[in-house]
Formats: C-alpha cells, structure tokens, sequence
C-alpha cells in the first residue's frame, strides 16, 4: 500500500521526508560526484579503499547501461552486469543507480544504492552519496549511523546477489560514504566499516513474521484502499498491531496517526523505548502514576519500587520548596 495516501485519507498526513531545497541540494551533488564518468568517485574509491590496484585514470573503465523494464528488469539487468564486471579482470566498473532486490518477510524488496564498484580483482563497493557536510573529516555521527544501516542494506543484497555466482565475488564490507568537503560543493569520502550494521540488520530480517502470516491473521475482507472512508481505514488499521515509538516519526508515514492512538490509550511507548524498557510490565501512564503513589503494583518489582522512591524525593522536595517559599 501506499501509507503516504494512507496517512492523509486518515486525516494525519506527516511531512515525513526530504525538503524539496535538500532533495534538489542532493541530486546536484550526486551529478558533480559523478560527472566525467565517473572520474571523481572512482578516485575517491580508489584512495579510500583500494589503493594497491591499478588507478582508475591507468586502467580500463567499465559504465555499463542498466536501463530496463520495470525495478525486476531492472534487477535482473544489474545482476548481469555484476556478473560481466566480475568477469572483466584488470578493469574498474561503475554501476550507477543499480537495482537490487532483497527478500523482506517473503516479499522482494527493490533497492537502489547509489553506486556499486566492482574493483580490478573483482570485488564490490557500495557507494553512498549524502549531501551533509564533512567538516574537518567527520560528519554529524547521527547521520553517518544512519547512512551505515542504510548502506548495510544494499550490503545484505549484493551478497544474495553474489552468492548466485561460481565462484562467488568478495562483498566489501567497508562502503564509501561520500559527502561535500566542509563548506564547500567539492566531494570528500570516508570508509565506513558496516559489519556491525550488516549483521543486525540481517538478524532483524530473519525474525520478520512473513507478510502471508499476516495477512492470515487479519479480518476476513479487511482493506486498506484510501477510498474508504476515514473510518473504514481507521477500523482496518487497527487490525494491524503497531507499538508507536518517537523513533517512527523519522521513518513512517504513519507515525502521526499511532502516535494520537498511543497517546488515547497512554502508552508510555510515547515517551520512548529507553523509558518503556526501565518500566517493565507498567505499559500505561495511569498505571506509572498508580505504582508511584503506591496504589498499584508489587512492592518488590524494581521499576515500582524506583518510582516510589523518585515519587517520596519528589515530595520531600515539593515539601522543602514550600518551606522555604511560603508557597503550597
């Protein structure tokens, strides 16, 4: 489904993604990356991860047309290119735009990197292309995370890809994040070692529940099209647990409309995950508030017993201010 039509037929439509200043910003950087062939980010890949081989302006260089019908076309193009690249010994290839696909919860998923590498010994790079700054050598560490477990993505589907080839191309697992150089538009690149993210996210794809499972479990003639009514959607979104965290809002169309459904039920997931861990088998608001006044909940649960205690300082202090402030 499409859950940006979704959000806005259910009345909470987000302002999730880029700005269209930053969209534009990025595409422009991404050209200049890529202009003359190539030239540019293939030096930068050479600098960065491969220096023992041949320089790209020495050597053969490979641009292959992956243009085909439809992200499968698309897909099955680009694996034939890997498979021609790898093939190719002694020469630089550059895959702009490649198509990918990855199996998520039974269902293939398109993916598209903004470059892969094949180097002269016939390994693969991915190449992520990002349009925030690295000032003095270091960007924003929020930021690289982000493009790190994004990168690790594209990482999970070119080793399906490779694992399909006799015998099968080495996977670099240090990808090449390129962004602007300080303040400038000149292009800079850093090695980012995704192994970490690579395995997380490839533990977080084998425990997904497969989209037939899902489907099995929802009501018989459920549908999500937008042109029910706000009602019908909401009755049908329902259908599907959701635990809404403020980690949604960058990542979901739908976070506006769980988050104003979490906060009717007074889910303390509204205030994050960090906080739902701490509190243990409390999950509402109400039932926080009742276990710190000692209403509710077994004295001998650590997270009761701690709001307790944080409830009888609080009052102690409340007591104090009042002391010294004539206030009550």
């Amino acid at each position: 489904m499409d859950k940006g039509s979704l959000a806005s037929a259910l009345g909470s439509a987000s302002v999730f993604g880029q700005s269209q200043f930053a969209f534009t910003r990025g595409n422009a950087f991404e050209a200049r990356v890529k202009a003359d062939g190539g030239a540019e980010l293939l030096r930068l890949v050479h600098d960065g991860l491969d220096r023992g081989a041949e320089p790209p302006a020495e050597a053969t260089v490979h641009l292959p047309d992956l243009s085909a019908t439809g992200p499968e076309g698309r897909a099955a193009r680009t694996s034939l290119a890997l498979r021609e690249a790898t093939g190719a010994a002694g020469a630089w290839t550059l895959l702009d735009h490649p198509m990918l696909a990855l199996e998520v919860a039974g269902s293939p998923a398109f993916l598209e990197p903004d470059a892969v590498v094949v180097h002269p010994d016939g390994s693969w790079t991915v190449v992520e292309i990002k349009s925030f700054p690295m000032l003095d050598g270091s960007a924003d560490p929020a930021k690289v995370g982000a493009a790190a477990r994004q990168a690790a993505v594209y990482v999970l589907a070119l080793e399906r890809v490779a694992a399909r080839l006799d015998p099968a191309p080495r996977v670099r697992h240090r990808v090449l994040l390129v962004c602007p150089k300080d303040f400038s538009n000149l292009p800079t690149a850093s090695a980012v070692d995704v192994r970490k993210q690579r395995a997380v996210t490839g533990r977080q794809l084998a425990r997904l529940t497969r989209v037939e499972e899902i489907a099995d479990a929802l009501p018989e003639g459920v549908c999500f099209s937008p042109e029910q009514s706000a009602e019908e959607l909401a009755a049908a979104v329902e259908a599907v647990p959701a635990t809404y965290a403020p980690e949604c809002l960058s990542a979901c169309e739908l976070a506006f409309h769980c988050r104003a459904r979490s906060r009717e039920a007074g889910a303390v997931t509204c205030l994050g995950r960090p906080v739902r861990a701490e509190l243990g088998g409390l999950s509402t608001v109400e039932d926080v508030l009742a276990a710190a006044r000692g209403e509710a909940g077994d004295p001998d649960d650590p997270a009761v017993a701690a709001l307790r205690r944080a409830a009888g300082l609080r009052a102690e202090a409340l007591a104090a201010a009042g002391g010294v402030t004539g206030c009550h």
